[in-house]
């Protein structure tokens, strides 16, 4: 406020503007609830190999291969032509290709598999479509 001429007068205060708990909300998309878990949303095509090791969710475009240590979700957007390898796999989108899971697989209402399922527990909804063999059997 007081200053001495020798010395430059301070810069006056800017006021900034924070947006409020209700702006901030509008402007941003609700992010999905996944457990701890990764997403490849609607509309990401991936060609290669995915990796991963807890939880993931699918709804886009992969090609190429799907191996995991942990459970894949197939959305129901989803259109997948791979080899899928994992703990568990549930599809509610379409999947051209094997599916090999270690503890279980299943195909929910809506889905379309073209491709074999090697898994221990196997649930087939009626509304899926699936052209392919079954090898439901513990590895003991």
């Amino acid at each position: 406020m007081f200053y001495r001429k020798s010395e430059p007068a301070p810069p006056p205060a800017v006021e900034t503007k924070k947006p409020t708990n209700n702006q901030a909300e509008t402007n941003r998309a609700p992010a999905p609830v996944t457990a701890s878990g990764g997403l490849l949303s609607r509309g990401v095509s991936i060609k290669g190999i995915v990796k991963f090791r807890n939880e993931l969710l699918i709804d886009g475009e992969v090609e190429g291969e799907i191996n995991s240590t942990g459970s894949l979700t197939v959305g129901e957007h989803a259109s997948i032509k791979a080899k899928i390898t994992a703990k568990s796999v549930k599809v509610k989108g379409t999947v051209q290709g094997n599916i090999v899971a270690s503890e279980r697989c299943e195909l929910q209402a809506g889905c379309t598999l073209k491709g074999d399922i090697e898994a221990p527990r196997l649930v087939v909804d009626e509304n899926a479509s699936f052209l392919g063999s079954a090898k439901v059997a513990t590895g003991k």
